[in-house]
């Protein structure tokens, strides 16, 4: 996650805040939990790309012999996987 857990709980605050003052929201329970909720949701979206990389990364442990062959571009293979992994799960970074 390229966000500090500081910077995730400041956009939640932020966030909170904007929507309670022009009344899209009303909060049943408390402050505190609303904000909670809401920076675990962000979390939960900016990790999305660590772990679509993270397997990524494992799928590419088959070609290992051949990218340190220099056969197949790691950078390159890495993109393509992602791309497809990324298209096939419906995800959007």
């Amino acid at each position: 996650m390229r966000l500090s857990k500081e910077r995730v709980r400041h956009m939640a605050e932020s966030l909170t805040g904007r929507l309670q003052s022009e009344g899209c929201v009303e909060l049943i329970g408390t402050h505190a939990d609303f904000v909670g909720a809401l920076d675990q949701v962000i979390t939960q979206e900016l990790s999305v790309e660590d772990r679509v990389n993270a397997d990524v990364r494992q799928l590419l442990k088959a070609y290992e012999h051949q990218i340190e062959q220099g056969q197949v571009d790691y950078q390159k293979m890495f993109q393509m996987v992602k791309q497809k992994l990324v298209r096939e799960r419906g995800i959007i970074l």
